[in-house]
Formats: C-alpha cells, structure tokens, sequence
C-alpha cells in the first residue's frame, strides 16, 4: 500500500492519543493499587499491544478506520476504584466485562441498558471522577511552578503553532523540556525485560457491581458508541454488532493478562477517519499505522514503566490533568444537556467527586446508584408531555 503524508501524521498523532496520558493513568494507578513490577508490565503490555493489533486487524480487514488501544475512561475509573481490588481482581472484572459487552453486541441489549440508565447519569459520574484529576494541576502547579508554566504555554500555543497539534502534546513537549534544566532525574529503576503473565482470575460480587458492570458500561457509551457514530459521520458503515461484539470477546481475553479493556476509540477513530486524513477509501491507512505504533509502544511496557517512575509527581500529576480535560469538557456537556436530568446529573456528580467509600462499594457505584433514585424520585425520566395546539 501506498502511504500518504496525512495518512502517516494522523496515524502518528492518533497513536500519541493513546501512548500519552492512558499510560500515566495505568502506572500511577498500579502503583497506588500495590502492584508488583511483573504484574504492571502484564497490565500495560496488554492493552497496549493487543490494543494496536486489534484495531490494526478490524481495519486491514473491514477497510475501515476503527482507531483505538484501551479505554482511557475506564483507566480514569480505575485510578479512584482499583486500589480496593488485587490484580486477580481486576482480571476477573475485565473477564466479565468482556462477556457483558459480547453480550450486549450479540443481543442488542445495549440500547435497552442505556434506555435504564441514561448516558447523562454516566456522563456525570465519568466527569466527577476526572474532575478529581483535573483539579490537582493546580496544586502540581504550586509545587513546580516552571514545569506548570511550560506544561501551560505548550497547551495553548502548540495548536496555534502546528496545525492539528493536539494540546496534550504540547504539554508533554513543553514539561519534557522544563523537567531538562530544572529537574535531576534520579537513576531508572532496573526492570526486567518481561512478557505478559497469565493471572489467576478472582471472581467476586463485589468487583462485578464495582468493577465489571461499571467497565462495560464505559466502554459501550464512552468508547464504542462514540467510535461508531464518528466512524458513520465520516461515510462508513461499520457493523455495531460484530465491532461490540469483538470488542468484547477481545476484552475478556487480556484480563487473563490484567489488562482492564481493549477497544474501538471515540476520539482516535474520529481523527483517523477525518477529512485530514485523505481520501476516504485509503484513511484505514492511518488507523493501521495507528494501531501498530501502539502495538510497538506495549512491546516497550518495561521501559515505559521504569521512565515514568523515575518523573516527578507534579510532572504527572499535570500531563494526567491535561490529558483528560478534552474527555472531561464532553462528559460534562453530555451529562447536562438535558435539562430534565438536572438534579439526577448533579447528585452523581457530586458524589462521584468526592470519592468516598461506604458498605465496601466505591463512590462511581454509589453516585449512580442515587442518581438513578433522584431520577426515579423525581420522575426526570418521564419525558415531558408536549402541548398540543388549539
């Protein structure tokens, strides 16, 4: 095949979308969690090099842009909800989250579930959980105010400066380049060259309400329906059910390994099946080089481990922050542009900011679970009755 320059720049940037802030969140949350260096390894190889060959292959075969690695909203709901589970844990989640999705693909339940429980509810609760990430720039900028500033400059002026720059790269260009004159890198810790590890399954009531249930139901409404739409927009018409339905199926086979998802991405399909990336019947180009860019960058996971371990906390804490400010900014449009689930939207919010535990179940679970209460209460799920002219 022919490649293209747009085919190539849009593949390379979708590829950073995924290799950039997804990768942070998985360390720092692994490392919060208690996981050993093998079992983090095991975790971000998954995703990543399963991730790029998966969309590599729906691409090659179905002539399609489909344009992913993992879930980075589900990593933002692990980092404030796998510190309460093992590894096995996690793989058991993944497991039966994989077999829902499948499930929902090859039944068509999906619409129905959403219908349940409404894509605002898991906007706000998506929302509240990155919120708390996105506010602790501020104080990493107290800290380290020279790596704050450049991280700042980056995020505004690389997008007037270059030309379908996504900010996010800016800030990790700029904070790169603050971290070089004013920070001492201590030495890399030695990790080990190491495959993915099989990991031994846990299956539990508890990470299927608080773990499983809410990963499908990220990847479906966040990831999956989002890709889809993009992709259609765009002119193709990929299938929903065999996409959501392999994606499934490819899922419950990483948590084997501990990765937490694999999927189609919303914003990485939408950018490989752009205008800018050519003409319409060659932009599956880009997402294959996408796909393989990422694939490469998972066969890196020791490496990429030990250099994000060696940065300073402010440093990560700002490329996080600013890495999900774009997903956070739609969540938040999504969940209150409905005025009908005003109160709902608010007390799921609320509490999923907070993120306090109580009874054993996290603060996502708990936030949709009154959501949906407010909602019922309140009859904000009754559709409003229209007024008929005299």
């Amino acid at each position: 095949m022919k490649l293209q320059s747009e085919q190539i720049l849009t593949g390379f940037l979708s590829a950073l979308l995924a290799c950039t802030g997804g990768a942070v969140l998985i360390v720092s949350s692994a490392q919060n969690a208690g996981f050993t260096n093998y079992e983090l390894i095991s975790w971000l190889f998954s995703v990543y090099f399963f991730g790029g060959l998966l969309n590599a292959a729906l691409s090659i075969y179905y002539k399609i842009p489909f344009g992913g690695a993992h879930s980075i909203t589900a990593a933002a709901f692990l980092a404030a909800s796998v510190i309460h589970f093992s590894i096995g844990e996690l793989a058991g989640a993944a497991i039966m989250a994989g077999l829902i999705i499948a499930v929902f693909g090859l039944s068509g339940l999906a619409d129905k579930l959403l219908a349940f429980l409404p894509k605002p509810l898991m906007d706000a609760m998506l929302s509240g959980l990155i919120f708390t990430h996105i506010v602790k720039i501020v104080p990493a900028f107290k800290d380290n105010p020279i790596i704050g500033l450049m991280a700042l400059v980056g995020f505004f002026m690389f997008p007037k400066l270059f030309k379908k720059c996504p900010p996010i790269i800016g800030v990790i260009c700029m904070g790169l380049l603050a971290l070089w004159f004013s920070y001492d890198f201590p030495a890399a810790e030695h990790i080990a060259f190491a495959m993915p590890q099989l990991i031994t399954p846990v299956f539990s009531w508890n990470s299927f309400i608080s773990l499983a249930v809410p990963l499908a139901l990220l990847v479906l409404s966040n990831d999956l329906f989002v890709a889809l739409a993009a992709i259609r927009k765009n002119g193709y018409e990929p299938s929903a059910v065999k996409t959501i339905t392999i994606t499934g199926i490819a899922t419950a086979l990483i948590g084997w390994f501990g990765g937490h998802a694999v999927t189609v991405g919303g914003m990485m399909s939408m950018l490989c099946s752009s205008e800018e990336a050519g003409p319409k019947e060659k932009r599956y180009y880009s997402a294959v080089i996408s796909g393989l860019i990422v694939a490469l960058f998972g066969l890196f996971a020791w490496k990429v481990i030990a250099f994000i371990k060696i940065l300073p906390l402010a440093f990560i804490l700002i490329i996080t922050g600013f890495s999900l400010i774009g997903i956070f900014i739609q969540s938040m449009q999504s969940a209150f542009s409905k005025q009908r689930y005003s109160y709902s939207t608010v007390f799921t919010f609320v509490i999923a900011v907070s993120n306090v535990d109580f009874l054993g179940i996290s603060a996502p679970i708990w936030s949709l679970a009154v959501g949906l209460f407010v909602m019922k209460w309140l009859g904000e799920n009754m559709e409003a009755p229209t007024s008929k002219a005299a």
